[in-house]
């Protein structure tokens, strides 16, 4: 491919460098995060991590593993710079969505280090573009603090089952209230809309359970503003992992199938509904 052969514009190393033949594998796990205009990206010698964030209660995470790459080259132990996702992902689409069918956009970027803009080569037909984004200085992200051992309750659905409940739940109500328990009713959705409530129940022997794994009783709240964003992850994914902690935190871990059949991961962490009191429950 001749974007993977080009050297870089001056005599400076790029600290990472990654090639892609489809750009599409990545716009479109981009876009399953892009709920907000900036975004923190993070890569390792694993791949790239693309966090971002809203009013301290919800993260987003897009986990694009380095195997998914032609080339993915990371000169030192990880790097990381906040960079405007719209423009990325405008950057990214720039030849459009009505390419001939059998042809995709080819992708090398590129980035220099602290202070130098992420340098896109497009290429498609013959025809290279090439961008700069400007980067910017990383926020500090929030830490959920979800590893395995803290998980209280997991289970793994096939994402048709929740894209149902998201069809046929109300979704005028301001909260979705999650029910797992290792008795019935198992597996709850439950909303509180105009036209009153509404519960949609999966027994742990559904053929849409893949795992089940409850320890104990937790029924906790979380605003239906914060969790719509998932669901464009959700259109995407055939596999989606519910795992709550202690807390009542609550992680969404969508497995996505690309194009080439390669497995990539999207998750969501939110916060539970402070307005909710245990009473109220």
């Amino acid at each position: 491919m001749p974007l993977a052969t080009q050297p870089p514009a001056s005599g400076e190393p790029y600290v990472l460098a990654a090639t892609l033949d489809n750009a599409r594998h990545l716009s479109s796990l981009l876009r399953a995060v892009h709920f907000q205009d900036h975004a923190t990206c993070f890569a390792t010698a694993n791949g790239l991590r693309v966090t971002v964030e809203d009013a301290k209660c919800i993260q987003a995470n897009a986990f694009i593993q380095a195997e998914i790459f032609q080339e993915f080259a990371v000169q030192e132990e990880s790097v990381t710079f906040r960079i405007n996702l719209s423009v990325l992902l405008d950057c990214l689409t720039i030849f459009g969505t009505s390419s001939l069918p059998g042809t995709s956009t080819a992708l090398r970027m590129c980035y220099r280090g602290y202070g130098y803009p992420l340098m896109l080569f497009l290429e498609e037909g013959g025809v290279v573009t090439v961008c700069k984004i400007n980067t910017q200085e990383p926020d500090e992200l929030l830490d959920f603090d979800f590893c395995s051992t803290k998980v209280v309750n997991k289970i793994i659905l096939q994402s048709e089952g929740l894209r149902e409940a998201f069809a046929e739940l109300d979704m005028t109500s301001e909260v979705l209230q999650i029910t797992m328990s290792p008795d019935k009713p198992y597996f709850r959705l439950s909303t509180f809309g105009n036209a009153g409530s509404a519960h949609l129940d999966y027994p742990r022997d559904s053929d849409l359970m893949e795992a089940f794994h409850c320890n104990r009783t937790q029924t906790n709240r979380y605003k239906i503003s914060l969790l719509k964003p998932s669901t464009k992850a959700l259109a995407l994914s055939c596999k989606v992992s519910i795992r709550t902690d202690a807390q009542g935190f609550l992680s969404l871990q969508y497995m996505i199938r690309n194009e080439d059949g390669q497995i990539c991961f999207v998750e969501y962490y939110c916060c539970p509904d402070e307005d909710v009191t245990e009473a109220e429950l």
